[in-house]
């Protein structure tokens, strides 16, 4: 009994920090609209020659921008970005805090 008791309490402590761990959707809506959208669209959707971000995990959203933001173009090759959207890229993920790209990929998981 006692060790159901403790099975249950840890999961419990587990989720409620995973919860704790993802980020606000709505924090990132805000920060998507203000600093994302002139160039990826409104929706997310890409244009031109910026990629279309709908549809990403969070997980893939917050490894993309760590590259962005850390000048990691071994990551971003892999995932064939980079070049010259870099110059544009960077110094925009170079002000996010981990918490900022957390909202934004909570936002962006959202778009379809």
């Amino acid at each position: 009994m006692k060790k159901m008791l403790v099975l249950a309490l840890t999961a419990g402590l587990l989720s409620s920090g995973a919860a704790m761990a993802a980020g606000d959707a709505a924090a990132g809506k805000t920060l998507f609209d203000n600093s994302c959208a002139s160039c990826h669209g409104m929706q997310g959707q890409g244009q031109g020659m910026f990629p279309k971000l709908a549809g990403l995990a969070p997980a893939d959203t917050k490894a993309i921008l760590t590259a962005f933001k850390a000048g990691d173009m071994a990551t971003l090759q892999k995932r064939n970005l980079g070049g010259a959207n870099y110059a544009i890229m960077q110094p925009n993920a170079v002000s996010l805090s981990d918490q900022d790209m957390d909202n934004l990929a909570a936002y962006i998981s959202t778009l379809k």
